[in-house]
């Protein structure tokens, strides 16, 4: 006995519902598929793209990832939500660094300013000193626990006196400050604590050091973290540009 009529379309219509199902799930795949494959082509040109745009004296390896739901549709768009670029070991002339950024509104092409930029440096002790020079302070730095130390001259009563001081780091926008914790001045009777005095010997005003100079134009120190031996360093930008000119356009303390 045949089927009913009746049962034959509704048959019908279901295998072509689970033909078309199977379709949309085939191609949510390959699309699935695409996005992976594209993102690993972007991530890879976005790396070449800032290796090339390093400054000069600048280079190392550079590793991106993208983050957002479909590079496809932000390459389409124009624009990355997310990028994350990370150098391990960054060679800036004969000191490293390790560098890790995170931008937010990165155009494609980097013709355009990123919408806003995140930046951390970590440094040591070697390469601090091999980076940073300040007239007003004899020797090099050392970091400890959340101090920096540092050794300089000072005038009292026409004498000039050679100290060594502890100073807790804070971060200044164009500048960082060396707040004074603790002071030994240096005399010849030996070595003299003179903690209780900082503010006379070292005056009102913290160590002011310059470090906009060397920092692409618009970057800001945002915080400082002091370890026994390292320094981190968080930057922040907004509408900064990511092409070799702007990269290599410095800031300057007014």
């Amino acid at each position: 006995m045949s089927a009913p009529t009746s049962a034959r379309p509704r048959r019908r219509a279901g295998r072509l519902w689970g033909t078309l199902a199977a379709i949309v799930v085939v191609l949510a795949a390959l699309l699935v598929v695409a996005d992976v494959v594209a993102r690993g082509i972007a991530e890879d040109r976005f790396a070449q793209q800032v290796r090339a745009n390093l400054p000069d004296g600048i280079d190392g390896e550079v590793d991106v990832e993208i983050g957002g739901f479909s590079v496809i549709a932000q390459y389409l768009a124009g624009t990355m939500d997310r990028v994350e670029i990370s150098a391990p070991e960054l060679r800036v002339n004969s000191a490293s660094v390790a560098v890790d950024v995170v931008g937010e509104g990165v155009p494609v092409d980097l013709a355009s300013p990123v919408e806003s930029v995140v930046g951390t440096i970590t440094v040591d002790e070697e390469s601090l000193n091999a980076l940073v020079s300040v007239p007003a302070v004899n020797g090099a730095f050392t970091l400890g626990d959340g101090l920096v130390g540092y050794a300089g001259t000072i005038d009292i009563l026409g004498f000039s006196l050679d100290y060594t001081a502890t100073a807790r780091p804070t971060a200044a926008g164009e500048s960082v400050l060396l707040l004074p914790e603790g002071v030994e001045l240096t005399s010849g009777a030996g070595v003299v604590d003179v903690s209780v005095v900082v503010g006379r010997l070292l005056g009102d005003d913290p160590l002011s050091i310059c470090v906009a100079q060397y920092l692409p134009e618009g970057v800001e120190v945002h915080d400082i973290a002091i370890s026994p031996g390292t320094a981190t360093v968080e930057l922040r930008a907004q509408a900064l540009m990511l092409d070799e000119a702007s990269l290599a356009r410095t800031g300057s303390c007014d």
